[in-house]
């Protein structure tokens, strides 16, 4: 072939790829701050500053920055992942605290968390699938060698959990995606005969076990709790003093593949989001190698949970193993499931720590690709529970059941710096910064307004720019916060 024949069919292919992509990501829309405004609220330590509105920011012309004046760059036109929701699990625990707050804290308990205007409105829940470690006991809704499922019934759920959920549920609006997950199949239906100590599914009850998640949805969406999704296994990884139950890759993806995924669809269940994994990143990205590249499997998997305690290791948190199951399997969700922090103590509640760890959890979840992020429970009492083995953690609202007061830790106000500003159907926007010290995610929602996050974890205030497309706004970091930067 004529060589510049040849050259131009092969110009002529790429440009043609390269409109389709541009087609398919959608054309980038025009975005200026001029003549916009910033509102800032602001986190702080050492300052009585909680979620709290400062003076309004302008933008000016500056043009190219220099190296000098540290900038957090935010390009609205580059669009990424969707936001479902942000949230908080709604566990037996929470439910029994809750209870025993007077009538108005609870009132004020619920307005914190789900309404969008008075509190950090919550738009996303979990809960468990019979008993957890955040739980006052252990228990089942089937009795033992059911097979058949004639006697299951969540009626234990009736005193507590589920009249809080459906209180969670009126609070945000009437509106408030449930997913729901279980920590052990009944103790008969498991080869350690045991709901604690990890043990495994027998096989001869593989299709009892998933005609028994059908059977929890069906009863709670007929007591009007609408459930969104569900995960495969709470920490299939792990052998746990409390609830727990062991499923390696290949035993997850055989499960989902002949028996849960088949028996959802049977029930009419077939749109729920299924969710696999449900634990640590350390592992993630193996675990999604296995589940997703069946493709028997993988029709049923909407996408991946995760947890953060893979730093019990030592390890630090791994965003970068969230990133490579991300780039790998783009067509699959993200979702972190559960993260608390362990080992509650009283004394330590007021801990900038608390906060902080939220805060650069979900900075680089979302940077990675993070779709929803669901705390662990949304409220617990002053001994870090109930909790049935002696795993007392924190919570961002602590019920102090002795004297009738809400505590929130700097947690509740790090988290609502993300889930009061960053509303469901938000798009993720490219964001970079000029110094390591100003982490940032940036999202566009669907009203039009850029909310910038900007955590500060240094001893010292950061001065810095928002950039955007030569426009820019003057603020400050101060030390050990962080700043919701809402541009109208």
């Amino acid at each position: 072939m004529h060589k510049t024949l040849l050259t131009a069919l092969l110009a002529a292919g790429l440009s043609t790829a390269a409109t389709a992509q541009k087609s398919a990501l959608g054309a980038a829309k025009p975005y200026s701050a001029a003549g916009r405004q910033v509102q800032v609220y602001t986190t702080a330590s050492g300052t009585p500053q909680r979620l709290a509105a400062g003076s309004k920011l302008t933008f000016q012309q500056v043009g190219q920055p220099l190296e000098t004046q540290p900038t957090v760059f935010v390009d609205p036109t580059h669009t990424f992942q969707t936001l479902l929701g942000i949230g908080g699990a709604l566990t037996d625990a929470s439910a029994e605290t809750f209870a025993k707050l007077p009538k108005a804290l609870q009132q004020e308990f619920l307005q914190a968390y789900f309404s969008p205007s008075n509190g950090i409105g919550y738009t996303l829940a979990r809960t468990n699938i019979a008993s957890c470690d955040f739980s006052s006991g252990s228990y089942t809704y089937v009795q033992d060698n059911d097979k058949e499922l004639k006697t299951f019934s969540v009626k234990h759920d009736e005193q507590y959990r589920i009249p809080f959920i459906k209180q969670a549920i009126q609070a945000a609006g009437g509106k408030l995606p449930l997913y729901v997950s279980p920590w052990s199949p009944p103790a008969w239906m498991k080869d350690n005969n045991s709901l604690l100590q990890g043990g495994k599914l027998k096989p001869e009850f593989r299709q009892a076990w998933a005609n028994h998640y059908v059977k929890f949805i069906q009863a709670y969406e007929k007591l009007g709790m609408p459930v969104w999704g569900l995960t495969v296994q709470n920490e299939p990884m792990a052998k746990q003093k409390w609830e727990s139950c062991i499923f390696t890759a290949e035993e997850e993806r055989d499960f989902v593949k002949n028996f849960l995924g088949p028996t959802l669809k049977k029930g009419g269940m077939g749109g729920k989001k299924l969710i696999g994994w449900d634990h640590n990143r350390d592992l993630m990205f193996q675990r999604a190698s296995t589940l997703f590249d069946d493709p028997e499997a993988s029709q049923y998997y909407w996408g991946l949970g995760f947890h953060w305690y893979e730093t019990w290791t030592g390890s630090a948190m791994q965003f970068d193993n969230l990133r490579r199951v991300h780039e790998t399997y783009p067509e699959k969700n993200l979702v972190f499931t559960e993260g608390c922090v362990e080992n509650f103590q009283l004394a330590k509640v007021q801990d900038w720590t608390l906060g902080e760890r939220y805060g650069n959890s979900m900075i680089n979840d979302f940077n990675a690709g993070t779709v929803a992020w669901t705390d662990w429970n949304v409220l617990l009492d002053e001994t870090g529970g109930p909790n049935h083995v002696g795993n007392f953690c924190y919570a961002p609202v602590i019920g102090d059941t002795r004297s009738g007061k809400l505590i929130y830790t700097n947690s509740y106000y790090y988290i609502g710096h993300f889930s009061k500003f960053i509303r469901p159907g938000a798009k993720r926007v490219a964001v970079t910064s000029s110094r390591d010290v100003l982490q940032a995610t940036a999202f566009l929602n669907t009203d039009g307004k850029v909310a910038v996050v900007v955590m500060n974890q240094t001893e010292k205030e950061q001065p810095f720019q928002l950039w955007i497309k030569g426009q820019a706004a003057q603020t400050t970091s101060p030390a050990h916060s962080i700043m919701t930067m809402v541009v109208n």
